[in-house]
């Protein structure tokens, strides 16, 4: 099951409330290119194997082949996202709580970014969702426990894979060039995180780009009161996305750069090229297996191997312990947000 593009912009005519929820869908994403994006050039950047403005425009390319690739071989984490929470039950009330959902994930994004403290739309976005669910429905009924328990694997996968991979990796490339003159492999391992990085972009894309088009499809098919669990990503929609995504990345992110790429952990350009390498597959495993987890957690963590590689007083644990707090207080915080806003949505309209 699927919807033409005309079929969208009918129900966008006809359905004021589905205009604004598609409005602040479109925000969030934008938000999450801005944000989140620049954490999958934050170590090619410190590292000086590219410009800000070169790598910002990287990103924003292979996100774009991400969202849309990816997409068209596997939509598993745009089915999880789909079906994570039960919107069900009225429809004019279901599309307000969606609606007050993005407005509590761009609350939440916003105040993140203005600290420069690098925020997990991807936990966003389920804590919203999940907090307009338990409003919507008055309880824990709203959420659905099997799609939710991918969350917390996922949580798990990106901290202990990520760092351990970041380990591994880092452990493995010394090991390969142990006896090579470190001048001669300085340009290589430049142009090998290049191409680090832009997997790194094109799996955030792949990942959190199907997210977002998973809460497209959610709309679309609450507007016409229909449910669907088996249904077809539109090519029009991977575009809109996409294009939305890199628009955001485009923007810029500088804080979120700075406090990723230099202030965690001091990275050679091997050091980087092997954090993004394990970060980008650990992304691509958890893609492949349809589970959702955070772009931003998985390259911490892998900076945070890489580091460790060395020992451990080479990770500044002060910015580690700030990036914690803000996963922690997540899903608690934008997850109340959006409970609170949904109860005031449904009152007023």
């Amino acid at each position: 099951m699927t919807v033409s593009f005309f079929d969208f912009i009918g129900q966008l005519v006809s359905n004021p409330i589905l205009l604004v929820t598609t409005v602040l869908v479109l925000a969030v994403i934008l938000v999450n290119g801005w944000t989140d994006a620049p954490n999958a050039i934050a170590t090619c950047v410190s590292t000086r194997s590219m410009s800000a403005d070169k790598a910002i425009l990287m990103a924003a390319i292979f996100n774009f082949i991400g969202v849309f690739v990816m997409t068209k071989l596997n939509a598993s984490i745009a089915t999880t996202i789909y079906n994570i929470a039960d919107f069900g039950g009225d429809t004019h009330d279901a599309l307000v709580a969606l609606c007050a959902a993005m407005v509590a994930i761009v609350v939440w994004a916003t105040v993140a970014s203005y600290f420069g403290i690098p925020t997990s739309e991807s936990h966003a976005l389920i804590a919203g969702i999940s907090g307009a669910a338990i409003a919507l429905h008055g309880g824990l009924s709203g959420i659905n426990g099997s799609e939710w328990i991918k969350v917390i694997y996922g949580l798990v996968l990106s901290t202990f894979l990520g760092f351990f991979m970041g380990y591994f990796v880092v452990k493995l490339v010394e090991l390969v060039f142990k006896w090579f003159d470190k001048r001669k492999t300085a340009n290589f391992f430049g142009g090998a995180q290049i191409a680090s990085a832009a997997s790194m972009a094109f799996m955030h894309g792949a990942q959190d780009g199907q997210k977002f088009m998973g809460v497209f499809m959610l709309g679309m098919f609450l507007s016409k009161g229909e449910e669907s669990s088996n249904f077809i990503i539109p090519v029009w929609l991977m575009i809109v996305c996409s294009l939305t995504m890199g628009l955001g990345t485009s923007i810029g992110g500088y804080r979120i750069i700075k406090a990723v790429g230099m202030d965690m952990v001091k990275l050679e350009k091997y050091q980087g090229f092997a954090a993004d390498t394990a970060a980008a597959s650990c992304l691509l495993i958890s893609s492949v297996a349809g589970i959702p987890v955070s772009t931003t957690h998985t390259k911490t963590t892998a900076i945070m191997g890489v580091g460790a590689a060395k020992g451990l007083s080479r990770v500044n644990w002060g910015v580690v312990k700030e990036m914690v707090l803000t996963w922690v207080l997540t899903f608690p915080g934008c997850g109340l947000i959006a409970y609170f806003m949904t109860k005031l949505f449904i009152l007023i309209f």
